[in-house]
């Protein structure tokens, strides 16, 4: 009797550990993110090409634990991941792609998705999965065209100076319906998934902080408001009526993303099912920030990023919901690719990002996160002009861009301890 008594109580005990443990979910109320029954801040990176690292074929899985591992070590728990690619086709491109053909998708690279998210709740870590990309670099929109008879893509790093046509190209995807419902089968299959690693269902995975419908959507033209609208309310509300336990996110860069206009940044995001605002700031690209005359441009950098995040700020206490800036890079000194160059400008700009969260979140203001483009860990560019090809070390860069551009390796002592600094100041 008192070793059936002995057994029973080691055993609810181990499960009262084993619930202890248990990853808990992330969720919002009001301007504030909870994980579990406590506030839940962080400042956590985008690392894209996760599954990719994790695929058996083509990827680097002790890589990819000896970078989560890092990563956990600075107290980033929270990453941004790329659900897979699509078409591969083009140079410039992430290739191999999860969706080869539309509605057909490369089990290797699935399972990689699989063993990532499976890796990332043993270390107790958050995703957060976008399902499309607005740009080039990894199929999305334009290859959904291309798939349903718009002509081939003109992608702008093979025909330079195409940019005004790439636009004109993917903004009709919103006026297509074999393209939005392609999407539309693409979440139903990803969210409807089973981790083969974990065998918990995706939606019952609380590794997954939140689901977000791409990178950067945007409308392109004031003229494509209602039908982009229509069709970010249709997709959002498709993904919560899948999965009720996750958040849902736009992915927006915010105002860039919504034709230079607040108003329509707030317009666009009324749905209730829209659980949190985003914003991306890109100095360098939207001509802030000079790599040749940094000592100059910086100071002009941070009160720019300054405005553009109180603008933000603004429209997430009107629609009482967190933000999160989601996407911010910069250069090393002259655009260096390499990984010894110096990093003082970046930390700069990065410390004052970081600043401005652990501010709103002493204030209980809803700016609550950010998540830095990018990790690129042991990554490294090949070529001397940076240059992605197929089987060459995975960055944070895009096969589009020079490797190395943005990326913030794991030799970077002085970035990685303003983030571990900041991380320990939030938790």
């Amino acid at each position: 009797m008192k070793n059936k008594f002995l057994k029973t109580l080691g055993l609810a005990l181990m499960f009262s550990t084993m619930a202890c443990q248990a990853q808990e979910r992330i969720t919002v109320k009001g301007t504030q993110f909870y994980k579990g029954d406590k506030p839940y801040a962080y400042i956590g990176t985008n690392y894209w090409y996760g599954s990719l690292l994790a695929s058996k074929k083509v990827g680097d899985r002790k890589r990819l634990l000896r970078e989560l591992d890092l990563m956990q070590k600075n107290g980033i728990d929270n990453l941004r991941i790329l659900v897979g690619a699509d078409g591969g086709k083009y140079d410039f491109t992430v290739r191999p792609a999860l969706q080869y053909e539309q509605g057909k998708y490369d089990e290797d690279l699935l399972d990689g998705l699989d063993f990532l998210i499976s890796e990332m709740s043993k270390r107790k870590m958050y995703a957060v999965l976008y399902l499309t990309n607005n740009w080039e670099w990894s199929g999305g929109m334009s290859q959904y065209l291309e798939w349903n008879g718009k002509g081939a893509i003109p992608v702008p790093n093979i025909a330079p100076n195409t940019w005004p046509q790439f636009m004109a190209y993917t903004q009709q995807f919103y006026s297509s319906e074999p393209c939005m419902k392609a999407l539309e089968n693409h979440v139903k299959f990803i969210i409807g998934r089973t981790n083969k690693y974990s065998k918990k269902k995706y939606t019952e995975d609380n590794t997954i902080m939140s689901w977000q419908v791409g990178n950067e959507p945007r409308l392109f033209t004031v003229e494509n408001e209602a039908k982009f609208t229509l069709w970010l309310n249709t997709i959002v509300n498709l993904i919560d009526s899948l999965d009720k336990n996750h958040l849902v996110s736009t992915g927006s860069e915010g105002k860039n993303s919504s034709n230079d206009s607040m108003e329509i940044f707030e317009r666009t995001h009324q749905n209730p099912n829209i659980d949190y605002l985003t914003m991306h700031i890109w100095p360098k690209n939207w001509n802030w920030f000079k790599a040749d005359d940094a000592e100059k441009t910086i100071p002009t950098t941070l009160e720019n990023a300054g405005k553009y995040i109180d603008e933000h700020i603004k429209v997430a206490n009107n629609l009482k919901r967190p933000i999160i800036i989601e996407e911010f890079g910069l250069g090393r000194e002259n655009e260096s690719l390499l990984a010894t160059t110096s990093t003082v400008n970046r930390d700069v700009f990065y410390n004052y990002i970081f600043g401005r969260v652990a501010e709103s979140v002493k204030n209980n203001g809803p700016l609550q996160a950010a998540n830095f483009w990018g990790f690129g860990g042991e990554g490294k560019p090949v070529t001397q002009d940076g240059k992605w090809n197929p089987g060459d070390p995975l960055t944070t860069d895009p096969p589009q861009e020079p490797q190395g551009l943005n990326s913030v390796f794991s030799t970077d002592k002085s970035t990685l301890d303003i983030v571990k600094k900041y991380n320990l100041q939030l938790k």
